[in-house]
């Protein structure tokens, strides 16, 4: 297996796409951002379905390298591409979609990916998963050295999207190609991917494994990106060692971290816990708020409590009795809050 590499640039609308970095052989790397950030150009310009500047190469294999007028179509490139919507002809069955890709491999991977009994089937008589599978033997039966991946778990419904993030973790794993994957959910990106890059107005702003995006985010958008509460304030040293931020909102925060002037202060919903009263225990901060709102999510209770959002266990916001409109206390400790730079 050979490293994909990249350095390359594109005119968007708006702003340049501006992207350099490797997909080492058998690794998986998903990019995420906002619809617009440039994502699903990157992959076209890699399968040269977009006229890009600069080189893309893998292993020794020059694709694009525009200082020496190397532009390989799309036919010569090893790629196999994933499109959001499958991109399946609905007028031909499984067997024949696969054989479209590659003739020689089509049954062996029907087989591979669990769907050999719904060979003689049609696009329309599938379930989303089972059209993804279809769609991932098509792009197989190239034999492809790179496989591309378009939001690929964007068409299926909550249910079925939990159980299909888990089989195509299991399957890029097995497949050993160099894989990049796109999608606007960093839940995605971080149950696939080795590393996840962070994309803004076609820039990466951070790539790293997503437990050290978690851990220590660039910046307030990459941080709101993954996932975390942010409050918006001014920071000054504070008692016992701590920075004190005033928010905007007009209460005060403190944080272990350093930080002067302007700043997020950024929490993950995890590290807030909910009470009925004050706790005694070490959390310097609390919000004394009605409920927002309280969303269920699996075993999970998401709680919007003044501007921050907590998630409990089902369990927890039972005993709690945690109602909209409810009062409860949130609080978090100073070491589960980070101070960023304002995006």
């Amino acid at each position: 297996m050979d490293t994909l590499s990249l350095d390359l640039r594109h005119r968007l609308r708006a702003f340049d796409l501006d992207l350099a970095f490797e997909v080492a052989a058998s690794e998986t790397v998903a990019l995420v951002g906002p619809s617009g950030a440039g994502k699903s150009t990157a992959l076209r310009s890699i399968a040269g379905l977009v006229r890009a500047r600069g080189r893309i190469a893998l292993g020794a294999e020059r694709w694009l390298d525009s200082a020496a007028g190397v532009d390989l179509p799309p036919e010569r490139r090893s790629v196999g591409i994933v499109f959001q919507e499958y991109a399946l002809f609905p007028h031909m069955t499984v067997r024949a979609n696969v054989r479209f890709g590659g003739r020689d491999r089509a049954d062996e991977l029907l087989e591979r990916l669990r769907i050999g009994h719904l060979a003689s089937a049609y696009p329309g008589q599938l379930s989303g998963g089972e059209r993804q599978r279809v769609a991932l033997a098509r792009a197989l039966a190239r034999a492809p050295r790179v496989l591309l991946l378009d939001e690929p778990l964007a068409a299926l419904d909550p249910h079925t999207r939990a159980l299909v993030r888990a089989e195509l973790h299991e399957f890029l794993r097995e497949t050993g190609l160099p894989t990049l994957l796109v999608t606007h959910e960093f839940e995605d990106a971080a149950a696939l991917a080795a590393r996840v890059g962070v994309l803004r107005e076609g820039r990466l702003l951070q790539l790293a494994p997503p437990g050290d995006l978690l851990a220590a985010p660039a910046d307030a958008f990459v941080a709101g990106l993954t996932g975390a509460n942010l409050l918006a304030g001014v920071a000054r040293a504070g008692p016992d060692g701590l920075t004190e931020i005033v928010l905007d909102s007009g209460a005060v925060a403190y944080s272990s971290d350093a930080g002067a002037g302007r700043v997020a202060l950024a929490v993950y919903p995890w590290e807030v816990s909910l009470a009925r009263q004050v706790p005694d225990d070490s959390a310097a901060n609390h919000v004394r708020a009605p409920v927002a709102s309280a969303v269920a999510v699996g075993n999970r209770v998401r709680v919007r409590v003044g501007g921050l959002v907590a998630e409990i266990t089902a369990a927890s916001a039972e005993r709690l009795g945690v109602r909209e409109g409810e009062v409860v206390v949130a609080s978090f400790k100073a070491t589960a809050s980070r101070l960023l730079p304002l995006s």
